[in-house]
């Protein structure tokens, strides 16, 4: 597990509202925000730093963990009304595992953003 990811973004307002509605079925919420940019965080142990940065930087690819099959949709659904574009449906990724259960979405910068539950279907 990770303690923090930071990276930049073009357009933070843009970004910041996206990964704000995208994320927020996983329970990634607000923890800090200020003159630098905004963290975001689930559980107050990693977090998510998004900082203004004026220009793009290289495409990232950023999975979160889900709790349920449910989480990955609802992350799917939201991000695509956030703005994001899809990368992937949500659903089963054999070519994984049996069991990985995911959905891709591609942010405003380009990033590849992904919630995956690798719990069995309830």
């Amino acid at each position: 597990m990770f303690d923090h990811i930071v990276f930049g973004v073009s357009d933070y307002a843009a970004s910041r509202t996206f990964f704000l509605k995208a994320l927020a079925p996983i329970g990634m919420a607000v923890v800090s925000e200020g003159a630098p940019g905004i963290e975001l965080s689930a559980d107050g142990k990693s977090s998510l730093c998004i900082r203004r940065a004026g220009e793009k930087s290289g495409h990232l690819h950023l999975a979160f963990v889900a709790e349920s099959r449910e989480q990955v949709q609802a992350f799917y659904y939201a991000a695509l009304e956030a703005g994001g574009t899809d990368n992937g449906a949500p659903g089963l990724r054999p070519n994984y595992t049996g069991r990985y259960y995911a959905a891709f979405v591609i942010g405003p910068d380009g990033h590849n953003i992904e919630v995956v539950c690798h719990e069995p279907e309830a």
